[in-house]
């Protein structure tokens, strides 16, 4: 399944990375927000804000930061609007994806077993990462996806037994005399 594209692109070229680091600060434009919001499935974007900090480390970049947001939401409960605050910490890892038919393809060649602990490198294609792409991404995982007004819980409406249950009448053939049997 593929993803659909970000409607917020911030390209960054690998060779445009100092060896010192790169570090990023990024608002996107009221249309963009609205657009995200859409993308995310929320009523509004109030504020969007990602800081990253880049650095290179041979043919990857680990790119650390922030994407903090206040979102418009409607509580599942009372269907009130309500705002939602987002603080998503980020931490990830893009490398080039590897060429077939290098020595690296093949099983165990040149591998090294991964741990639960590290997560493979997200692919770098073209030598360019997408810092729109990666704070929409970390907006979305961010947003709740039942959010409630705080203090207000569900409670289900009491369920009236009047005695009727769908397979009562099954259940009355059965205990006829003869009922049950073919």
């Amino acid at each position: 399944m593929e993803k659909a594209p970000s409607p917020w692109n911030v390209p960054v070229a690998v060779e445009e990375i100092p060896a010192t680091g790169l570090h990023v600060e990024l608002t996107p434009p009221e249309a963009t927000r609205d657009e995200l919001a859409k993308f995310a499935g929320i009523r509004d974007l109030l504020r969007l804000n990602a800081v990253f900090d880049l650095d290179r480390r041979g043919s990857a970049v680990q790119v650390r930061g922030r994407v903090a947001a206040l979102v418009g939401q409607t509580c599942v409960v009372t269907l009130e609007p309500i705002e939602s605050a987002i603080d998503e910490p980020v931490d990830v890892t893009f490398a080039p994806l590897p060429s077939s038919g290098e020595a690296g393809d093949t099983p165990g060649a040149g591998h090294h077993a991964e741990t639960d602990d590290a997560e493979a490198p997200e692919p770098l294609v073209g030598g360019v990462l997408d810092l729109g792409a990666l704070a929409t991404e970390f907006l979305v995982l961010g947003v709740e996806p039942y959010p409630r007004k705080p203090g207000v819980t569900f409670t289900p409406p009491k369920a009236e037994d009047d005695g009727g249950h769908p397979f009562s009448a099954l259940a009355a053939l059965k205990n006829r005399p003869g009922g049950g049997k073919a």
